[in-house]
């Protein structure tokens, strides 16, 4: 197997599911440009359960099949990057949307140390009917700007189906999405391992097939979406969880003193109890944060971060349980306060505008303080992997 392998230097992979109209003249095309190039490879096709004869067809106009049983784009692309004999390896859908006659800007690329090469369709041009709309102007250009945003990458066109990497680069990835998020994980993964990535153009043509698209719009448009959020816990936990419980904090310390008016709209207590409910979903969505950078670097889903290093070395459980406790503490001293004035009371009816300012900051703090010792001591189970 070393041998064949090292002869082969590109695999030209396709993705598989029903595609008898269009699949052997994405092969000939395939086989074609490697002819004329010159450039020793392989088509390979990795069918996913076809039932429209399309794995025949595939040998029959010379690629070589791969079978892979489990359902979705990336299970299939998987495989297929799993069984690749080539050094690098380009795949493209298999609906004669992209040109497989017109790979020289990938190999060049590739031989030139890049690990992976994007296409970028917006770059290279989309013709007429090629794209819908939908995708053209408002879901490849705001999910491309989310994955860009979020991981700092610099490719312009996440989901262009015409790409090529190193072989060996992108097995060591470990990529896992089944669905067409994988095309989002390739480009993350790649942009958080560091590797080297460059873009090409890449031209789009319509597809060439009489049924519908396997793609549906806004189910796999939410399904990149949600996988980009799970990779950031920035965006998803840290950023809205700190905007949270600044905004609440703030609106607390502003209500304590007494009632406000805004507007002609006035505020008291019942604002407060909000603020405070605000500081609590906060600060527990910012512990989420911690909580899943520290489990996506040790799973090696997100490249190591010198900033979490930091701070699981500075709050240990121990540093935690000792703030937490003094919060705690804090709310309960309130807490004990609040009922003295209750028995001053003769424990009956009170003025919850007075009332409410002492015991809404007191529950809040003990609520944060039990929550900074229980995150604390989870903290402590996520390092354990760690040592």
């Amino acid at each position: 197997m070393g041998g064949v392998v090292d002869q082969v230097e590109l695999t030209i992979l396709m993705p598989c599911l029903n595609e008898r109209e269009t699949l052997a003249t994405c092969i000939t095309k395939a086989r074609a440009y490697l002819e004329r190039s010159g450039v020793a490879g392989e088509v390979l096709v990795a069918d996913n359960g076809s039932s429209d004869g399309s794995p025949g067809l595939a040998e029959q106009a010379g690629a070589r099949v791969v079978q892979e049983a489990h359902k979705g784009y990336g299970s299939a692309l998987r495989a297929g990057i799993a069984a690749a004999r080539g050094r690098f390896v380009i795949m493209g859908d298999a609906d004669d949307s992209y040109d497989f006659t017109a790979l020289d800007h990938f190999v060049e690329a590739l031989r030139g140390g890049a690990d992976l090469v994007m296409g970028n369709r917006f770059r290279g041009g989309i013709a007429p009917k090629a794209m819908p709309p939908l995708h053209r102007y408002l879901g490849n250009p705001v999910l491309s700007g989310i994955g860009r945003l979020f991981f700092k990458s610099p490719i312009g066109d996440f989901h262009c189906g015409l790409r090529g990497f190193r072989t060996e680069a992108v097995r060591g990835l470990g990529l896992a999405s089944e669905g067409m998020e994988f095309a989002s994980e390739m480009v993350v993964r790649a942009t958080v391992d560091g590797l080297r990535i460059v873009e090409v153009p890449a031209t789009l043509s319509p597809d060439g097939r009489s049924r519908p698209p396997h793609l549906r719009s806004f189910r796999d448009g939410w399904r990149h979406l949600r996988f980009l959020l799970l990779l950031s816990p920035r965006w998803l936990f840290l950023y809205p969880g700190a905007l949270l419980m600044l905004a609440g904090l703030a609106s607390m310390l502003w209500l304590l003193p007494g009632p406000r008016v805004v507007a002609g709209i006035g505020l008291d207590v019942n604002t407060l109890v909000y603020s405070s409910a605000a500081i609590v979903c906060g600060f527990q969505a910012v512990t989420f944060a911690i909580f899943a950078k520290v489990f996506a670097i040790n799973a090696r889903l997100l490249a190591p971060d010198p900033r979490i290093r930091r701070l699981t070395s500075l709050v240990n459980v121990e540093v935690g349980m000792a703030a937490g406790l003094l919060l705690l503490l804090g709310g309960v001293a309130g807490s004990a306060y609040a009922l003295g004035l209750w028995s001053l009371a003769s424990y009956g009816a009170l003025n919850s505008e007075v009332t409410l300012r002492i015991v809404a900051p007191s529950a809040t703090a003990m609520i944060v303080g039990l929550q900074l010792i229980f995150s604390s001591f989870f903290l402590g189970v996520l390092g354990l992997r760690r040592q």
